[in-house]
């Protein structure tokens, strides 16, 4: 038996009764998807479809999920046999045992001994939920989740298991730690432990065959600037002097990864991006650079073309006044500066070739929450560019508004409604949100009212997407962005419609936000 919830208008969530059911049903879907299917999500009873209303309809998806569900075999096929070598050294392997009954070295056993399967992988990219069917115990999570997890930390939490593949918060239990490198993505095959892999536990003493450690990688070549559509030749074209608040290389995201546990990241306004990039004659992909509320400084290394767009911010080159949303020739040795914003948050500075560097996972985009992609930018750092493909645009502007401080949005159906209480999505559509400080690529939190809810127990993680409105136990709603998790624990009472997600790139602390069905 399948259920399934809406989950915006580009995603379905398909619920089933457990965790067994979800492998079959994944292993179901997997075998054979339709075109227009993006990508498939497990987690702990249910498995999100992503799909491209453009290409197929929500109706056939629908369709799909339900043949699939009832044609599925009685097991998933195992995945492959990877052995993780370990050393029980964790800060908290005295006290899981002590909350379960056992003495440490008994847990140790029972941790070894166990085949264990990758449930689903999210939360960080490369991190997966394991359990095992000769696992007995419910590890209770930390009261206080630490703010920083080592990478490599092997750790407890329900009937999971699970390690860190990079240094993170984190409230999970801490057993042990590995050398193993869980997620390189340069490596063919980026995630070590993929859905339904199976894992053994092995004490690192212990003759261990064919594990990867950290600075062995897994045999795929690292991508270049030159692995995916790239110039054949780059140079220098600014040197950045002043970066402001944030600022990081953007182009479209790396969507279709999640079952990964790696976000769509890219550019939060993607249609400024492709403004820019359009005005200079770069193809709507190439990657720019995205300045988070100004005060953004950089000179000219060679004569080039460049073109700002998004926030409203005064621009100046050498102190000389220059248009937004228009092509702009820099001279070599040119300073432009970008002001700080008036109006909305978030400019797109698209320089002539497309910046270039190097590509992770198809995208030269910063992953801020994932730890993916270039470093965000710092004084002294070079700009390179590509070369130049197409002529620069021959309109003098492209028309363009202010962002406002009202921001309104299409609010489609989300999968958990029905755990809040009566009335609850007409207040967060009848309510006018503002726009907290706890905003960044990652998501929004609202301030207004708060939205009760009918079961306050923890939700099963479940499939995220960008847009997804999850409400936290205070009662306020959180957007989820590019950078958001993939999956997540906290009830979506409605999901932000794709086309408006631009707008909310540009929303700043204290302005409005006002939801709309449609």
């Amino acid at each position: 038996m399948v259920t399934i919830r809406p989950m915006g208008e580009r995603a379905l969530l398909a619920e089933v009764a457990d965790l067994a059911a979800v492998l079959r049903l994944h292993a179901a879907l997997a075998a054979d998807p339709p075109g227009g299917v993006d990508d498939l999500v497990p987690a702990a009873r249910t498995v999100l479809v992503a799909f491209d209303p453009a290409r197929i309809a929500a109706s056939a998806v629908v369709a799909w999920i339900r043949e699939a569900s009832t044609t599925v075999a009685d097991a998933a096929p195992p995945g492959p046999r990877v052995d993780i070598p370990v050393r029980y050294d964790g800060a908290d392997l005295d006290d899981a045992a002590a909350l379960v009954g056992i003495r440490p070295g008994d847990l140790v056993a029972r941790h070894t001994a166990a085949e264990w399967t990758v449930a689903f992988t999210g939360f960080a990219p490369g991190f997966a939920y394991l359990v095992s069917d000769d696992w007995p115990f419910d590890v209770p999570r930390l009261p206080r989740p630490r703010t920083r997890v080592p990478a490599g930390a092997v750790g407890l939490a329900g009937a999971f298991s699970g390690a860190y593949p990079r240094e993170t918060p984190g409230g999970w239990r801490l057993i042990a730690s590995t050398d193993a490198a869980l997620f390189d993505p340069h490596a063919a095959d980026p995630v070590l432990l993929p859905p339904r892999a199976r894992v053994r536990f092995v004490p690192a003493r212990e003759r261990v065959r064919g594990v990867p450690v950290a600075a062995s990688g897994r045999g795929g070549p690292a991508e270049t600037a030159d692995a995916v559509t790239a110039p054949s030749r780059s140079a220098t074209a600014l040197r950045v002097l002043a970066s402001g608040p944030l600022a990081t290389v953007q182009d479209l995201g790396r969507p279709g990864r999640a079952a990964l546990g790696v976000a769509r990241s890219g550019a939060l306004d993607r249609g400024a991006l492709r403004v820019a990039n359009r005005l200079v004659g770069n193809a709507e992909t190439a990657a720019g650079i995205e300045i988070t509320l100004g005060g953004f400084r950089v000179r000219a290394e060679r004569e080039t073309w460049i073109a700002v767009t998004g926030a409203l911010a005064d621009l100046r080159v050498d102190g000389r006044a220059v248009d937004a949303y228009a092509p702009v020739l820099l001279s070599a040795g040119a300073e432009l500066f970008v002001a700080p914003a008036r109006a909305g948050l978030r400019l797109y500075l698209a320089v002539r070739g497309g910046v270039v560097g190097p590509v992770t996972l198809g995208s030269r985009a910063t992953d801020v929450l994932g730890g993916l992609g270039p470093a965000p930018l710092r004084a002294g750092d070079a700009v390179s560019s590509g070369g130049q493909a197409r002529p620069v645009s021959v309109v003098d502007a492209f028309p363009w508004t202010v962002p406002p401080a009202v921001v309104d949005v299409a609010l489609r159906p989300g999968p958990r409604a029905d755990r809040f209480v009566v009335g609850a999505v007409e207040v967060l559509v009848g309510a006018s949100w503002t726009v907290s400080s706890d905003a960044d690529r990652v998501g929004i939190r609202l301030d207004g009212p708060a939205l009760g809810r009918t079961r306050v127990e923890e939700l099963p993680s479940e499939g995220m997407r960008p847009g997804a409105v999850q409400v936290p136990p205070h009662g306020r709603p959180v957007i989820l962005l590019a950078d958001g998790p993939v999956t997540g624990g906290y009830p979506v009472i409605g999901v932000v419609a794709d086309a408006a997600l631009d707008a909310l790139a540009q929303a700043r602390p204290g302005n409005r936000v006002r939801f709309r069905r449609g």
